[in-house]
């Protein structure tokens, strides 16, 4: 039987991908791979390890996301809010480097 894997980061923390130096917020954590294969053999050129966590990362001072694999992030130690348009849609209030994810509304 697999054991469960604990992702290091969880929604709403600050994290900065160690390959290619932006950082970001996570807006969402897959407890393993859950692109394609085509993509993984296009854009995981590192090839790590699908078998780990990934995470949807809002990149600061861009439009778009990344997908990222656990072991290419580490916290990002700036403690400074992140600038992209989905922030405001996804997260609330921000308090010690720290997101929180805004009430859906009934």
């Amino acid at each position: 039987m697999a054991s469960r894997t604990q992702a290091k980061f969880a929604i709403g923390e600050l994290v900065h991908h160690r390959l290619f130096d932006y950082r970001g917020v996570v807006a969402d954590v897959d407890p393993r791979f859950s692109g394609t294969e085509e993509w993984y053999e296009e854009m995981a050129r590192s090839r790590p390890p699908k078998d780990k966590p990934w995470y949807r990362v809002l990149v600061h001072g861009g439009t778009h996301q990344t997908y990222v694999a656990e072991r290419n992030l580490e916290p990002d130690e700036t403690r400074e809010p992140v600038d992209h348009p989905f922030v405001a849609v996804i997260f609330g209030d921000f308090r010690g480097g720290l997101y929180t994810r805004k009430e859906k509304a009934n």
